[in-house]
């Protein structure tokens, strides 16, 4: 009888390039723990793939020496860290109570009809994803909007919905977006 070399697991593809491991590696010494880089990992990966899926998550706690279950503890906190990819624009219409009192329900419904997309959906072309906040934190420009690179848009009105959206659709104000 001859023995059959055991069968090896598949190997994985990693998620996380060699040089945003060394972006990660490279916050340690400005951290007491190497848990406590948790969030500023979950950034530069969101920065990078836009989003953070399972693998990722896996990848990082293997870096930081940390059970997967904590990073997405910290990941699942924050509501800042998609698991799926995102447009290369991300805008959040506020819904809290000032906003939602001067009709930010109603501009959020109409951004999404007037992209034929649902609230926390990408547009088919990929570059816009409208998702609802529940406090932006910037109430004197009720109802308002934030987009992820840093525009702030408000007070709103359906006219300044559609212009926002036309702003937004093209492209990132920090940086290249996709073709």
């Amino acid at each position: 009888m001859s023995a059959e070399a055991p069968a090896r697991p598949p190997q994985r593809i990693a998620l996380l390039t060699e040089p945003l491991r060394e972006q990660i590696r490279a916050l340690f010494p400005r951290y007491p723990s190497k848990r406590a880089v948790t969030l500023p990992a979950l950034h530069l990966v969101h920065e990078h793939l836009r989003c953070v899926p399972l693998q990722a998550m896996s990848e990082i706690a293997e870096l930081l020496e940390i059970a997967p279950a904590e990073v997405h503890d910290t990941m699942s906190f924050y509501g800042f860290f998609p698991q799926a990819p995102i447009g290369d624009v991300r805008v959040w219409v506020c819904r809290s109570l000032s906003c939602m009192l001067r009709g930010g329900d109603e501009l959020l419904g109409h951004a999404c009809r007037k992209l034929g997309i649902h609230p926390g959906e990408t547009t088919p072309d990929g570059k816009l994803t409208v998702e609802f906040a529940e406090c932006l934190g910037i109430c004197d420009h009720a109802p308002a909007a934030l987009a992820d690179d840093g525009r702030v848009y408000g007070p709103l009105d359906e006219a300044g919905v559609e212009a926002m959206l036309d702003e937004l659709k093209r492209g990132r104000k920090d940086g290249p977006t996709r073709a």
